[in-house]
């Protein structure tokens, strides 16, 4: 299980982009996501769910995320959820 020590961020608001901000939680509230996404209706429930896979298999379990998506693909997502985990580590 990992926790997360500070606040971070990684990408951009440019376009085909994803802007992901963690903060640390208070334990036992789990993992909170707050998406802005043009495509929130076709895509929103999936990059969800993605983010909160990449999250769980870094074993956290209490964290805040707002993402602001801008058309990114799942491996940008994956690059910019794993950069800020792990800045947020650090």
């Amino acid at each position: 299980m990992s926790k997360l020590c500070k606040q971070a961020q990684a990408g951009t608001l440019e376009s085909s982009d994803i802007l992901i901000m963690l903060a640390p939680a208070e334990p036992g509230t789990g993992i909170a996501i707050e998406l802005i996404s043009p495509a929130i209706n076709q895509y929103g429930e999936h990059i969800e769910k993605l983010i909160a896979a990449i999250i769980k298999d870094h074993g956290i379990q209490d964290v805040i995320i707002q993402a602001n998506d801008k058309g990114a693909l799942d491996c940008t997502i994956d690059a910019r959820v794993k950069t800020a985990i792990a800045r947020a580590l650090a």
